[in-house]
């Protein structure tokens, strides 16, 4: 009975994800820009297409003095005849996050690139910053099908140095 009860448990399981319904994202852009090439210089920032429906994004910076002071400004926009505010707009410290990772909206971000990036530590930043073959997306919540922009903008001492926007699709079928 006990077997009989396990087994109908995994086929319903297995059968929930073949039939399920799974959102689809892809990257479709990538643009960084250095506002203070004495402070960060940008050696590429590129998706790199292997599918139809697989693109990966490849950026590869040298911060040339150490960041010890850095603020980050995140804002997702969703192209509604422009890009148009949506969701997520926020301004916290990065150094203070990766101490403590105690902010939810940015936490889903990093958690997608935290295990393809070099950019895993706490403050001093200095040298190759890379962020290699990033190309899983998985969303822990549902947004409505259409074009996205994650602008990232980047503060060392209170100053832009640096921005990282990255176009994507999102197509819940």
């Amino acid at each position: 009975m006990n077997s009989k009860l396990i087994s109908l448990g995994v086929a319903a399981f297995l059968a929930f994800l073949v039939c399920s319904e799974a959102p689809f994202v892809k990257m479709t852009n990538a643009v960084c820009e250095s506002y203070n090439k004495s402070w960060v210089v940008f050696h590429y920032c590129r998706l790199k297409a292997y599918s139809r429906n697989k693109t990966s994004l490849n950026i590869n910076a040298t911060f040339l003095e150490p960041v010890n002071n850095a603020s980050i400004k995140l804002k997702l926009m969703k192209k509604e005849n422009g890009y148009k505010p949506f969701l997520i707009d926020v301004t916290l410290d990065g150094c203070k996050f990766l101490r403590k990772r105690n902010h939810p909206a940015v936490k889903m971000v990093w958690n997608l690139i935290k295990n393809v990036s070099t950019v895993n530590h706490t403050c001093p930043y200095v040298g190759l910053q890379v962020v290699k073959d990033f190309h899983r997306i998985e969303l822990p919540i549902l947004l409505p099908s259409g074009d996205y922009l994650l602008l990232l903008d980047w503060f060392f001492d209170g100053k832009k140095q640096f921005i990282t926007n990255v176009y994507f699709n999102f197509n819940e079928d």
